[in-house]
């Protein structure tokens, strides 16, 4: 049997934001997990963000159990920096160290299309957003495509070109809000929209019937999408009031609903990324929301659920494949970039794995001869693409051992090559080994009886030789 031992190890680290700020206080959860059969107590935990250690607390972890702890850290910057999560427990300490990559993330682009900037005083003011405004003449599409989220507000009519760029953002993972106009003339384009989407068809409101104002539901502040956003429940809230022109069959999550149980802003899956839609115009004939106090929080989520990071905090080494967001400068690297294959850099070590770019996101098989954890380079054409964590398998660090009874229960009883032996003390192990690969010894036996039959000899010619007789006569011829 093994010594019974503790073993606690890092599972996990997870950051509570999704979006994360430079010089702000982000919780860092760590989800520690003893992999021993015997409890842990007081294990010091330590936390650094880059050189700098940040955090340290104590946790105590039963065999088998795991515990998560929350921390709070700060990114000192936009750049990447590499982070440990390191625990003090011996014997075993080989999986003492967890490492982690996080980054800042860069302001999120947000393109509003209609004809006037209904948002503008939302985003405009605030530093994590980069802002711009698009009437449905004048369409930049290169801010199109690099928008995270597009606002298409009460647009008369969605054009070929501006649907096609629609459906782009969404398969590279970025996200989409309808505002549907009061037109009836818009009907046929928005249908398409909603098609080529994968909404399906929606129903409109019958044309000539006036909008009727119904009020919003108090939403549940336990949801996601409102967590930290609502504060303690009052009896008495005052909630937008909006008349809906369109209503949708596909199901999606309803984020705000009206008190009558119809959806006003839902969200549905489309591609890689999200659609948002909203069942009325914002045109004060048809919803106050704009000046209500929801407006601002509803649209900053919108925004910051649009932002997505394809790079993992931390992989492991048993993977079989990561996905890396490519940066536009590494396609342009050289003369030859698209021929230039990646490369995993770890101080002189390099492996060349097998690679495929889809769209703007890098697929690495992760080399089986990849073994040691710590921080690997992505390079391609000499220039550093990425940096990313790899750490151990966990399996590695379960210290649970079998009996004697439960192994030979395992191999059975046909296989006579495989022989269970008995724990006992290390040498009894090892004699009754060598006597099942070699048999019993006879050496001892062999010299033993040499060593007699050389006495034997001594005693002979010591003791044995022959007696000397008496001379004969003469005998006279």
């Amino acid at each position: 049997m093994a010594d019974k031992t503790g073993n606690v190890r890092v599972d996990s680290v997870w950051f509570e934001e999704t979006f994360l700020r430079a010089r702000t206080n982000l919780g860092l959860h760590v989800r520690l997990k003893n992999g021993g059969s015997e409890q842990v107590v007081n294990c010091p935990v330590k936390v650094f963000i880059g050189p700098q250690q940040v955090a340290t607390f104590q946790v105590t972890v039963g065999s088998g159990q795991s515990v998560v702890s929350v921390v709070q850290v700060q990114l000192p910057s936009q750049e990447l920096v590499r982070g440990r999560v390191v625990t003090e427990d011996a014997p075993v300490v080989f999986d003492n160290t967890y490492y982690f990559t996080a980054q800042a993330a860069q302001n999120i682009r947000v393109l509003e299309i209609g004809k006037t900037p209904v948002t503008q005083r939302v985003y405009q003011n605030e530093p994590l957003f980069t802002y711009a405004f698009a009437s449905p003449e004048n369409i930049n599409y290169d801010v199109l495509r690099k928008a995270n989220l597009v606002l298409v507000q009460e647009v008369p009519a969605v054009s070929n070109e501006l649907r096609d760029a629609l459906r782009a953002v969404v398969a590279r993972g970025g996200s989409v809000a309808v505002v549907p106009t009061g037109l009836e003339s818009s009907h046929s384009s928005y249908q398409q929209l909603f098609r080529d989407l994968g909404l399906g068809t929606v129903e409109w409101e019958a044309p000539g019937t006036p909008p009727e104002m119904r009020e919003v539901a108090v939403p549940n502040a336990q949801e996601p999408f409102f967590r930290d956003v609502l504060g303690a429940p009052t009896r008495a809230v005052a909630m937008p009031r909006a008349a809906p022109v369109l209503r949708w069959a596909r199901t999606g999550a309803d984020i705000l609903r009206l008190r009558d149980g119809e959806s006003y802003l839902s969200e549905f899956g489309s591609g890689a990324g999200k659609i948002y839609v909203f069942s009325a115009p914002f045109a004060p004939t048809y919803a106050d929301f704009t000046a209500h106090a929801l407006f601002v929080p509803v649209l900053y989520k919108l925004a910051m659920r649009s932002f997505r990071n394809e790079q993992q905090l931390a992989y492991r080494l048993t993977q079989a494949t990561i996905g890396l967001a490519v940066p536009a400068a590494a396609a342009s690297a050289g003369q030859s970039a698209d021929q230039t294959p990646f490369r995993l850099v770890r101080d002189s070590a390099t492996w060349l794995p097998v690679q495929r770019v889809q769209g703007s996101v890098l697929r690495l098989e992760v080399p089986a001869s990849l073994e040691a954890p710590g921080f690997y380079q992505v390079q391609r054409a000499g220039q550093v693409v990425a940096t990313v964590a790899f750490n151990l398998s966990p399996k590695e660090s379960e210290l649970a051992a079998y009996s004697a009874e439960q192994l030979r229960a395992m191999v059975g009883p046909d296989q006579r090559n495989i022989r269970v032996l008995d724990a006992g003390s290390g040498e009894a192990v090892v004699a009754q080994l060598q006597a099942g690969r070699s048999g019993q010894p006879l050496w001892r036996y062999f010299l033993g009886l040499a060593l007699a039959c050389l006495l034997a000899e001594v005693l002979l010619v010591r003791f044995g030789k022959p007696k000397v007789g008496a001379p004969r006569a003469a005998v006279m011829a």
